[in-house]
């Protein structure tokens, strides 16, 4: 692993991460008021397709989303940008902050939306997440998964190895 100071930049980088994701979070709110996932957007959908199910958890694509997605994955990437360096390393960092903010951004926009809150969110609530493992949707879970991944690749050293500890 890194040194510390690579561990308090990530650090750093969750934080900031919560951040935009709660104030991305209020922003749709005031766009998409009590529909969720663009329900009453002047917007194109898709609602049903075999892709759908593989890679959108069966949600309907719209054109918000078509839009909205691709312009946060290149937000996130802008650092990389304006300093014209890409590395594995920081593009690991950069996937595992994608994947931290869509889950909580999304749990967010429930909290923050007068027209859930946490005594709404439920799958009886929340038609579009259409798969729940336990007490959230399943998405919520891989992308927790894929994060930690992504942000411990984002810490190891090239070239490191495991090392044997002890006797």
């Amino acid at each position: 692993m890194q040194p510390f100071f690579f561990r308090r930049a990530l650090i750093f980088a969750v934080l900031w991460t919560l951040l935009l994701a709660y104030f991305f979070a209020n922003v749709e709110v005031q766009i998409e008021g009590a529909a969720g996932w663009a329900g009453n957007l002047p917007t194109w959908r898709i609602e049903h397709h075999w892709l759908l199910d593989i890679f959108w958890g069966g949600r309907a694509m719209t054109g918000y989303h078509a839009w909205v997605f691709p312009f946060i994955a290149l937000f996130f990437h802008f650092p990389m940008a304006l300093q014209a360096s890409w590395s594995w390393r920081a593009e690991a960092r950069v996937f595992g902050c994608i994947m931290l903010f869509w889950m909580v951004e999304d749990f967010l926009w429930f909290v923050v939306n007068p027209a859930y809150g946490l005594a709404r969110f439920g799958p009886e609530w929340i038609p579009w997440h259409k798969h729940w493992w336990g007490p959230v949707p399943s998405d919520y879970w891989v992308f927790a998964i894929i994060s930690v991944l992504m942000f411990y690749a984002s810490c190891w050293r090239a070239g490191a190895r495991f090392q044997r500890t002890g006797r």
